[in-house]
């Protein structure tokens, strides 16, 4: 059975190395970063938040599309509504999939941290960095993480790997051992 693996968790704490890492081990798994979807739609340097939705919806497509096709999908996207995890659940019902959340976490001054030195390393990167420091900044971090920890709260189902002190490959290490007892 194909998987859609969800890598949820706030900006900069180690979704997407952790997505590059897991395709390099699963050959034929597509690796659906949302935030380069968004930026192939015009305007994303703008207003980034106003190209997510159909980003999303784009993505759904895709991983819909790959998922049918029996292979698997990493998703590294940070969620914090319900609705739209229901929305990625869904996909890979359809697709006659499963559906694996796994919440990367970190204390918010780690986090920051690493969104920090994150932003410098591509033109997407730098950009979400903008974008979240015109809001507020570390402020918004903040809140994010609220957001994501009072969202866990009503999903009991979804995976949790803390990843304070962790480097990349101990935290995959743990990814690959909580995933193997699925």
């Amino acid at each position: 059975m194909a998987l859609l693996l969800h890598l949820n968790g706030p900006s900069g704490v180690g979704k997407s190395t952790l997505a590059r890492r897991w395709v390099q081990d699963h050959p034929g798994t597509l690796d659906l970063e949302i935030d380069h979807v968004a930026a192939l739609i015009g305007g994303w340097q703008g207003d980034f938040s106003a190209v997510l939705p159909a980003a999303r919806r784009l993505a759904l497509s895709m991983a819909t599309t790959h998922l049918t096709g029996g292979d698997d999908v990493v998703m590294p996207q940070l969620v914090t509504s319900p609705d739209e995890a229901r929305r990625f659940e869904e996909a890979a019902a359809v697709a006659g999939a499963a559906y694996v959340e796994v919440a990367l976490l970190a204390d918010p001054a780690e986090q920051s941290r690493r969104f920090r030195a994150r932003s410098a390393t591509s033109e997407i990167d730098a950009e979400i960095g903008r974008y979240i420091d015109e809001r507020g900044g570390d402020a918004v971090l903040r809140r994010i993480h609220g957001h994501l920890t009072a969202y866990l709260g009503d999903r009991p189902d979804a995976l949790r790997v803390e990843t304070d002190g962790l480097d990349p490959e101990s935290t995959y290490a743990l990814l690959v051992a909580l995933l193997s007892c699925r």
